[in-house]
């Protein structure tokens, strides 16, 4: 293994920014592995810590093939880690919509810009993502259609689901997406929470990521089976939205199976605690994800259904 500093950055306020990969084996650029980007991509950044551990332990038995350079960047954005925000703490920008960046340009913009470069090249990019809302989504793994992607890799990974996402406009300056321009296969894996730590999920996502690299033979690993991944369009997929805000008590898990009409979650008036609003299923199916904090505001996606 080999640690290095991949960016730095100079503040007049802080220490400088290093942002840290660890290299492991030698040759062409097999896959690169990202995790936190945004300051509260704990469970992001864990995942990556755990897939350090792992790869260490391949490359001293000489799992990793010859001719692979495996890269892992557990966290971009730790100066708003350090302090509890999501986007970078100077001026609430978000890294990844700032791809592929500028190098004369405003400070996230540089960073995205030194980051891109060190991670053009490999065959695989692998970026464990977060939802722009507090919520847990069942660990699947997810692709953007640019027009440059073969989908049927994304049953490598053993998944339960893979979800098939047409790029929206904003969607042109994220990481996955300037990863397919340039010719990197791409993918995001989403590992249930994003602002606290879900062991049980963790190990899920690194079971997935050691279990793509053995079918793509970067590794020599043993992993469970895993499931056959269902592949679905985005747009098939039902989202729920509140029809209240107050307090949120949801009455099911991701994972669970529901039926058409079935109570699955419920908004209370935060003063007397009268029920405002019963969230019903309006199809039967299995719940991905799942809102997951206590108030809630109006038109909000509270789940979202696989039928």
């Amino acid at each position: 293994m080999k640690k290095k500093v991949l960016f730095s950055l100079k503040s007049p306020y802080r220490e400088q920014l290093d942002v840290t990969g660890f290299k492991f084996g030698h040759g062409k650029k097999a896959v690169a592995i990202v995790g936190a980007m945004r300051g509260n991509e704990v469970q992001q950044m864990y995942v990556c810590s755990r897939m350090v551990q792992e790869l260490k332990k391949l490359e001293a038995k000489g799992k990793i093939a010859e001719d692979c350079e495996i890269l892992v960047v557990p966290c971009i954005n730790y100066y708003s880690m350090n302090i509890g925000k999501r986007f970078w703490a100077m001026d609430n920008t978000d890294i990844n919509r700032m791809f592929p960046g500028y190098n004369l340009g405003e400070t996230t913009q540089r960073i995205a810009d030194g980051i891109f470069s060190k991670l053009q090249g490999y065959e695989y990019g692998i970026q464990l993502a977060s939802f722009y809302q507090p919520g847990n989504f069942m660990p699947h793994v997810k692709i953007m259609d640019t027009g440059f992607t073969d989908t049927e890799l994304m049953k490598d990974f053993g998944l339960q689901f893979g979800i098939i996402r047409k790029p929206r406009p904003y969607d042109t300056t994220t990481l996955n997406y300037n990863w397919q321009i340039w010719e990197t296969k791409a993918f995001s894996v989403y590992a249930n929470a994003t602002d606290e730590i879900d062991s049980g999920a963790a190990e899920e996502t690194v079971s997935a990521i050691l279990r793509f690299m053995n079918n793509r033979g970067i590794v020599s690993v043993k992993t469970n089976p895993g499931y056959i991944t269902e592949l679905l369009d985005e747009s098939d997929n039902i989202q729920i939205q509140s029809e209240s805000a107050g307090i949120f008590m949801s009455c099911v898990e991701i994972g669970s199976r529901v039926e058409r009409g079935e109570i699955i979650g419920k908004i209370t008036d935060p003063f007397d605690g009268e029920v405002l609003s019963e969230v019903r299923s309006p199809v039967s199916g299995i719940v991905y994800f799942e809102y997951h904090s206590p108030l809630i505001n109006e038109k909000t996606v509270c789940f979202k259904i696989i039928k």
